[in-house]
């Protein structure tokens, strides 16, 4: 026998060692969780200095070639009034009272053809200034966002310009000759339009400004469903409210008081909102998809 004394028996629970991480999981959680850039306050002035710098040179660059290019330019656009005149049976000229009235107007098109030429590198600028603060997923948004910002508005503009200002003018300089019930076509009374060119422009500028932005319905249907303020069920449950919305819309913004151009006006708003519709729905589907997957990967 040996004197050693006997060990007790360990009836413990054994440690079991804890599992290994796997390597996809923290992969995983990082591309789940990447994280926007950091910068001190003092950097952020510095980027926002350096963008607005370079959005106001292409700005002026831009504005240097409207105004070489403003001759050719104004022509292009002065096109649907000496349209409309011809139209009219009016004599195909416009005016202007002031000395230096088309000077003036030469610049100020140059400034907005600058603004307009620049607008793409100027949406690039602010781009690059919010980027490095964006998650993965948000810069796909934004990306989609300004694309589709600067397609709309210029599909509107385009509208304005080629469908929406001739029927305009047309109606406007030819109101004295239409024919009116039971009495048939006025006749000539000696007055005459004498259209300003630098007026003509205001409201040009205004019509197409207007149209630009109202095209711009589904981007912000595109918001407000993104922050769960809107949805497909509540536009089409209140499409009747809607419909009374584009209405007095319509007809704040229409610039004659017949009916037919103000349903010109209509129209494109009441197509785009059913586009938003379709907008809602898709960024509902995928807001419901991501939070599906995040809860079966948290399960």
């Amino acid at each position: 026998m040996s004197d050693q004394p006997t060990q007790p028996l360990d009836t413990s629970d054994p440690v079991v060692p804890p599992p290994a991480e796997s390597p996809i999981e923290p992969a995983a959680t990082a591309r789940r969780e990447e994280p926007g850039g950091s910068m001190t306050f003092f950097e952020h002035l510095t980027e926002l200095r350096k963008r607005i710098i370079n959005s106001l040179i292409a700005i002026v660059i831009g504005a240097f070639i409207g105004f070489y290019l403003s001759s050719y330019l104004i022509d292009f656009v002065i096109a649907p009034m000496l349209k409309a005149l011809r139209q009219a049976h009016l004599d195909e000229k416009l005016i202007y009272t002031h000395p230096a009235a088309y000077l003036n107007l030469m610049i100020s098109f140059g400034i907005y053809m600058g603004i307009a030429l620049a607008s793409p590198y100027v949406l690039y600028q602010i781009w690059l200034f919010v980027a490095p603060a964006l998650y993965k997923h948000e810069r796909g948004a934004i990306t989609g966002f300004l694309f589709s910002a600067v397609f709309l508005f210029f599909a509107g503009v385009s509208f304005g310009y080629f469908i929406a200002l001739p029927r305009v003018l047309l109606f406007l300089v030819s109101f004295q000759g239409m024919p009116l019930p039971f009495l048939g076509h006025a006749k000539p009374n000696g007055v005459v339009p004498m259209i300003s060119i630098s007026e003509y422009f205001d409201l040009t500028l205004t019509i197409l400004l207007v149209l630009g932005l109202l095209f711009e319905l589904p981007v912000l249907i595109f918001f407000l469903s993104l922050f769960g303020i809107v949805t497909p069920k509540f536009l089409i449950k209140n499409f009747r409210y809607a419909m009374l919305v584009i209405t007095v819309v319509a007809a704040l913004v229409t610039p004659t008081p017949d009916a037919m151009t103000m349903l010109l006006f209509m129209s494109p708003m009441v197509a785009l909102y059913f586009v938003s519709i379709g907008v809602s729905a898709l960024v509902v589907r995928r807001r419901e998809r991501r939070l599906a997957a995040e809860t079966a990967e948290a399960r």
